[in-house]
């Protein structure tokens, strides 16, 4: 029993030494030394222990060559990955308690690029510093922005007025109804064009329109009322005529305060309703010097506002003498634009006649008409003929026009000494 006992120590820990000899050393001397062990003892124990110690050691060597080959495999497969640029297939894996050899690699973040270029020192091109913008430019720019919407709004005010009278309604009317004054005309519509543009004024419009008897002064006075009656209405427009509202000069004082507190009335309307009020006097070289001194009070630019919102428009015959002797004179120099010359040359002469007479017309723009020539004359005569309902025979207008009075023949221009006058009462005779 004894030795039995020794046998059995001698064994486990040969056994012992054993397996630490070949976790140390190859397989080869493993087996040599367990060859030297195995026949240095004896006895079936010794046999059993060396079976369970060699099954242990070739399961250590399977998992340790298992273990070797997977570190290989996984390599082989990170190497594969970082050339192609995917991640390759890998084995399943198997828990373990052991800390990975090779940690997994970590992908690197993509820089973003930057948008601006910096150049070198010596380069062509260096970037700036930005430089901070006051806030100043900024409340400049919004003035601006004010002052433009303001400019516009104001020139549009001043087409809606301009539109509101209608005056290229006014321009055909007067360039189709009034023979041989197309220059005065344009002159009248400059005049109301450059007045209604805008409602604000220094002083009213006072246009005082000569010419001799017959020439289209009552006749454009009419259109004039009635194109204004259809655009601000009647209770704005007036038209006066001196021998027929105050024929007797012993009431010429009475007619004066009538017709102030009139003008003042259709004045004050105009003003509420935002509107300019048209005052027409025809025959004006009949009227008394107590009306004249009360239109001069009116049209004084050193009354209130609402008095210098208004068309004043007289119509008379003062100094025709001096136009029917200046076209007389200068027919052969007289154009197609001889209008204006005729103002030019005539304005001065007219002025100092018209200053004379009263100082209303140093208020007034003046603006003479001239003669009508046998061609006018003609056209008056087809255009009643015509409304009157008579069949427009060109003989018979011509028969008509001859029986008209005529200065005598100048450079080719035979000129009436009536105008237009006779044409009515030479039609109603047909």
């Amino acid at each position: 029993m004894p030795h039995l006992k020794m046998s059995d120590e001698s064994s486990s820990t040969s056994s012992s030494q054993l397996v630490e000899d070949f976790e140390g050393e190859p397989d080869e001397e493993v087996d040599s030394d367990g060859g030297k062990n195995q026949t240095g003892q004896s006895g079936p124990t010794a046999l059993s222990g060396f079976a369970s110690l060699r099954a242990v050691i070739r399961i250590k060597q399977k998992y340790q060559a298992m273990k070797l080959r997977r570190q290989e495999m996984a390599h082989s497969l990170a190497a594969a990955g970082s050339l192609a640029g995917a991640p390759g297939r890998t084995s399943p894996k198997i828990f373990t308690f052991e800390v990975p050899a090779f940690p997994s690699v970590p992908q690197k973040k993509k820089r973003r690029r930057k948008r601006r270029v910096l150049f070198p020192n010596g380069g062509p091109r260096k970037t700036m510093p930005k430089q901070e913008r006051s806030r100043a430019m900024y409340c400049l720019y919004l003035l601006f922005a004010i002052v433009f919407v303001q400019v516009y709004n104001a020139i549009e005010n001043l087409d809606d007025h301009v539109l509101r009278y209608d005056l290229e309604g006014l321009e055909k009317t007067l360039r189709r109804e009034v023979f041989g004054q197309q220059g005065a005309v344009e002159g009248l519509v400059h005049h109301l064009k450059d007045y209604l543009s805008t409602y604000v004024h220094n002083k009213p419009l006072v246009v005082s329109v000569h010419g001799p008897s017959g020439v289209g002064k009552s006749h454009l006075g009419r259109l004039l009322a009635g194109h204004f009656r259809s655009v601000v209405g009647d209770t704005l427009v007036l038209q006066y005529y001196v021998l027929h509202h105050c024929p007797q000069e012993a009431e010429a004082m009475q007619c004066a305060r009538n017709l102030s507190s009139l003008i003042s009335e259709m004045v004050e309307k105009a003003e509420e309703e935002e509107k300019i009020p048209l005052f027409i006097f025809d025959e004006a070289e009949h009227m008394h010097v107590e009306i004249l001194d009360v239109l001069l009070q009116l049209v004084a630019s050193k009354q209130s506002n609402e008095y210098l919102n208004a068309i004043y428009l007289f119509l008379s015959n003062l100094g025709h003498t001096h136009i029917t002797k200046h076209m007389l004179q200068n027919s052969s120099s007289i154009s197609s634009g001889r209008h204006g010359n005729l103002v030019k040359e005539l304005t001065p002469i007219l002025r100092n006649t018209l200053e004379k007479h009263h100082p209303l017309w140093t208020e007034a723009d003046i603006l003479p008409l001239g003669l009508l020539e046998k061609g006018h004359v003609m056209e008056c005569f087809l255009e009643e003929i015509t409304r009157e309902g008579f069949y427009p025979d060109h003989s018979n207008i011509e028969r008509l026009a001859g029986e008209i009075e005529y200065y005598p023949v100048v450079a080719g221009r035979e000129y009436s000494q009536s105008g237009c006058k006779q044409v009515v009462a030479k039609v109603n005779l047909l």
